[in-house]
């Protein structure tokens, strides 16, 4: 597959600029300089980064708790975000939402929230709209694997493919329900099967693989403008850090089972690492300036953090203010 040279930089861009801002946030967590609980897309950059990259502006994203990717690899401001997790008021909800409650409608970013499977329905919600309104929109529902056990997703996907609505349900499967190994909570593993019974086309594919993902997005995304209703992709996938926060949930160091082999296994399948031998393999990208790109996001991400550091926290006495009546 021939790829545009500044395409496949761009999507290295997306990914560090991802995995270098969420790593910027583990010593702020843990000397408490961020307070609210931040759910690391470390591991999982390929995914957002795949997908969104056959979005346009006018396309439709919902996420969830893990969605700091999602939003970044839709084009959400790095400013606001960074200031919603610090809790400033320069955040995209004015710093008072924190890390579960990002949005930014002119990028499409239509918001993500904690509830599992709490967006599911909003997404196709959002999808029946775009059908209404003919409007050539798609929207695509980001939620993890422990989403697949509640009921609000089985409903979800029988009203839209009743109603051929253009959504694309992504389910990140990164073996985790929160402590709880995915054979502890799933009889079926293959999570991508469970659409088939609603006639709905459905795929699985290395999650750690962006342009795996890219060409899997790229075929549910036309075939959702085409009109051909609603598509599943199950992203095989695995997040890095611990289920909130920067700990790793190593089994041993306390009540969590997360075996150490496993993590270092995974580590191996690093999407970023991964990519980055893909372009110095095929000469797309020298050493020196891969080196070059890492140090400019870093930089950016440093200067932005210094000025959002500078700016005010939400006012006590404007707590109500926003909040309807």
């Amino acid at each position: 597959m021939d790829y545009n040279r500044d395409f496949l930089i761009n999507l290295y861009k997306t990914m560090l600029l991802i995995r270098y801002t969420e790593e910027s946030f583990v010593e702020p967590i843990l000397n408490s300089a961020i307070k609210c609980p931040v759910h690391l897309y470390s591991g999982e950059e390929a995914i957002a980064t795949g997908i969104c990259a056959n979005l346009n502006d006018k396309d439709f994203i919902f996420g969830n708790h893990r969605s700091h990717g999602h939003y970044l690899a839709k084009g959400g401001s790095l400013e606001e975000m960074i200031a919603e997790i610090y809790c400033r008021e320069t955040g995209c909800c004015k710093g008072r939402g924190g890390s579960m409650h990002l949005i930014n409608p002119e990028k499409g970013i239509m918001g993500v929230a904690p509830i599992v499977a709490g967006t599911i329905s909003l997404a196709t919600g959002a999808a029946l709209a775009s059908k209404i309104k003919k409007n050539d929109s798609v929207t695509v529902s980001f939620f993890g694997d422990g989403a697949a056990g509640e009921g609000v997703l089985y409903e979800s996907m029988n009203f839209a493919s009743l109603k051929k609505l253009p959504i694309i349900f992504l389910c990140e499967n990164n073996f985790y329900s929160t402590h709880l190994h995915i054979s502890e909570t799933r009889a079926n593993k293959n999570i991508f099967e469970i659409a088939k019974p609603f006639d709905i086309d459905t795929y699985q594919v290395d999650g750690n693989d962006v342009l795996a993902v890219y060409e899997i997005g790229k075929k549910a995304v036309k075939s959702c403008r085409n009109g051909n209703g609603p598509v599943f992709i199950e992203c095989i996938t695995y997040r890095l850090r611990g289920h909130v926060g920067p700990d790793d949930n190593v089994q041993g160091s306390h009540t969590d089972i997360r075996p150490k082999k496993e993590i270092l296994e995974w580590i191996e399948k690093d999407p970023i690492k991964r990519f980055e031998k893909y372009l110095l393999q095929n000469n797309l990208i020298s050493g020196q300036e891969a080196k070059q790109i890492n140090a400019d996001i870093i930089q950016r991400i440093e200067e932005i953090t210094k000025e959002v550091l500078k700016t005010n926290k939400p006012n006590g006495e404007d707590l109500i203010k926003y909040v309807f009546k």
